[in-house]
C-alpha cells in the first residue's frame, strides 16, 4: 500500500511540475512573445539596397522589439554600426544577428553596452514569470482534466491488478500471478501518464522522459545483473518444476531434501539436519541428481580375492550371498564383474539393487558387503592383505608364508607358527543394538523434519504437486 501511494504521489508531482511548461505550446501559437519570435533564416530584402533604406529598416525592426528599443543602427558603405544599451548579452547577440541578415550588409560593428541596473535586469525576468503564471492559470482546467484522466486509468489498473483470483486462474503458480499483477499496475501507470501528457500537449517531453527512463533502466539492469538473472531463474524453475518437495536431490555439490522453492532460492535440508539456501540461478544452471524420482537404486562395492583363487567361483558366491538378502531386488538381479587384477589379488565389483522407498540405501550396502565377505571366507576364499616379500641373504632355512620369523644377530632365523587370532566378543551393548543394525528400513527422520518445516512456516512455495514435473 505504501509503494502504491508513493508511486501515485510521484506521478501527480510530475504532472504538476510539467503542467506550466507543456501547455504553453498550444497557447503560444495564439500569443507569441516578442522574445520568443524566431529570427528569419533568410536575408531580409529591402526595396533598395542603399545605406539609408537598410538603416531605416533595421531601426524600424528594433523599435518593434521592446528588448531592442534602446539600440540604434547607422549604416555606411554596407557597414552597420550598432549602439545603445540593452539588459543582457542575449539581446546584444540578437541585435547583431538581425542586422547581419539584411541584403547589402557587409559587416556589423556593435558598440552596444549592457545595462547593469537592477530594475532593467530584473524586469524581463519578472515579466516572463508573470506571463508563465498567467498561462499556467489559464491552463488549470486542462491540467485538472489530465490529472483526472490519469487517476481514472491508474485506479482502474490497480483494481484490475488486485483481482488475484483471475491471475491465479490464468497463471500456473502464485509467483507468476504476482508478476502479472505488477505488470498490469505498471502498464496502467504508463498509459495514464501518456494520456495525461498528450492532453496537455507534452508529447515531445514525454518522449524525452521515456528515453531517459530507458537509459536509466539499462544502467540499473547492468548494475543488478545477478539479481535479475536470479529472478528470471525463479520464474523458469516455477514453470519447469524440476523436483517435488521432500525429494532427495544433489545440486552440484549440495545434497539434501527439498524444503521449498521461493522467489529467490531453493531451500534444502541437508542430511545433517541443516538448512541450505541455494540461489535459484545456481539451481537453474546446475546438474541436478534426484534420488527420489526412481525408487530403485543400485549399490556397488569391491572385494579382493587371492590371485590363486577362481574369480568366477568368487563372483558366483558373492552374488548368491546378496540374492539371499530380503532387501536386495531379484529384478534386476545382483551382478559382479572383475574390475582389476593387482599384484596380490583380483578385485571384484559386486552390484545389487534396492527399493529406496522400503530400504535404506546405506544400510543395505553395508549389510550386502558383510554378507558377501562372510560367504567368500566361508567358502575358503582368501581376502588377502598387501604382501611384501623380504629376502634374507645367507639364511639357510626357507621361510614359509604365514609364519612368524625371529631373527637374532649372529643366530639362524627361527620359525614359529602364528598365534591363533582371538575371536572378538561383542559387548552387551553391541549385542543389544544388533537388531537395529540389521534393520534396513529407511530413516525418515529428515523427511519428517521437512514435513514439519513446511507445515509450520507460512512461506510461499513455488512447487506445485498438481503440475507435471519436468
Amino acid at each position: 500500500m505504501i509503494s502504491l501511494v508513493r508511486t501515485l504521489s510521484l506521478a501527480l508531482a510530475a504532472l504538476a511540475i510539467l503542467a506550466a511548461t507543456p501547455v504553453a505550446a498550444p497557447l503560444a501559437h495564439a500569443q507569441t512573445s516578442e522574445q520568443e519570435a524566431p529570427a528569419p533564416a533568410e536575408p531580409i530584402a529591402v526595396e533598395s539596397s542603399n545605406d539609408g533604406a537598410i538603416e531605416a529598416r533595421i531601426n524600424a525592426i528594433f523599435d518593434e522589439i521592446s528588448a531592442l528599443s534602446g539600440v540604434e543602427a547607422s549604416v555606411s558603405e554596407g557597414v552597420v554600426s550598432l549602439s545603445g544599451m540593452v539588459a543582457n548579452q542575449t539581446d546584444i547577440d540578437r541585435a547583431v544577428s538581425i542586422a547581419s541578415r539584411f541584403q547589402g550588409v557587409v559587416t556589423v560593428e556593435q558598440s552596444i553596452e549592457r545595462d547593469l541596473s537592477v530594475d532593467r535586469s530584473i524586469s524581463p525576468t519578472i515579466a516572463n514569470l508573470e506571463n508563465s503564471l498567467r498561462r499556467g492559470w489559464e491552463a488549470l482546467p486542462l491540467v485538472g482534466l489530465a490529472v483526472a484522466v490519469f487517476l481514472v486509468i491508474f485506479i482502474l489498473g490497480q483494481l484490475l491488478a488486485s483481482w488475484s483470483a483471475l491471475w491465479r486462474r490464468l497463471t500456473p503458480n502464485p509467483f507468476l500471478a504476482e508478476i502479472v499483477a505488477q505488470a498490469v499496475r505498471f502498464i496502467a501507470l504508463v498509459v495514464g501518464l501518456v494520456t495525461a501528457l498528450n492532453l496537455i500537449g507534452a508529447t515531445a517531453l514525454m518522449g524525452a522522459i521515456l528515453g531517459g527512463a530507458g537509459v536509466i533502466g539499462l544502467a540499473i539492469g547492468f548494475a543488478v545483473r545477478d539479481t535479475v538473472e536470479n529472478y528470471i531463474a525463479s520464474i523458469m524453475l516455477s514453470l519447469r518444476q524440476p523436483f517435488r518437495a521432500n525429494d532427495h536431490v544433489l545440486v552440484d555439490s549440495h545434497e539434501g531434501r527439498v524444503v521449498r522453492l521461493t522467489s529467490r532460492a531453493t531451500i534444502l535440508m541437508t542430511l545433517d539436519g541443516n538448512h541450505l539456501r541455494v540461489p535459484n540461478s545456481t539451481v537453474f544452471k546446475a546438474v541436478i541428481l534426484n534420488y527420489t524420482r526412481n525408487p530403485e537404486r543400485r549399490f556397488d562395492f569391491e572385494l579382493g580375492v587371492d590371485a590363486e583363487d577362481d574369480p568366477v567361483a568368487a563372483m558366483a558366491t558373492g552374488i548368491a550371498a546378496m540374492a539371499s538378502l530380503d532387501f536386495v531386488l531379484n529384478d534386476p538381479k545382483p551382478d559382479a564383474i572383475i574390475t582389476a587384477v593387482g599384484d596380490s589379488n583380483i578385485v571384484i565389483s559386486f552390484m545389487g539393487w534396492v527399493d529406496q522407498s522400503h530400504t535404506d540405501f546405506g544400510k543395505a550396502r553395508s549389510l550386502a558387503i558383510r554378507a558377501a565377505k562372510d560367504a567368500l571366507e566361508t567358502e575358503g576364499f582368501t581376502l588377502p592383505e598387501p604382501i611384501y616379500r623380504l629376502r634374507f641373504d645367507g639364511a639357510p632355512v626357507a621361510i614359509k608364508p604365514g609364519t612368524v620369523v625371529t631373527v637374532t644377530e649372529g643366530e639362524t632365523p627361527s620359525q614359529t607358527a602364528p598365534p591363533p587370532k582371538p575371536k572378538a566378543a561383542a559387548p552387551a551393548e553391541a549385542r543389544t543394538a544388533e537388531a537395529d543394525v540389521l534393520n534396513t528400513r529407511p530413516d525418515d527422520h529428515i523427511a519428517e523434519k521437512v514435513k514439519e518445516e513446511r507445515a509450520q512456516t507460512g512461506e510461499k512455495d513455488l512447487l506445485d504437486s498438481g503440475r507435471p514435473v519436468e
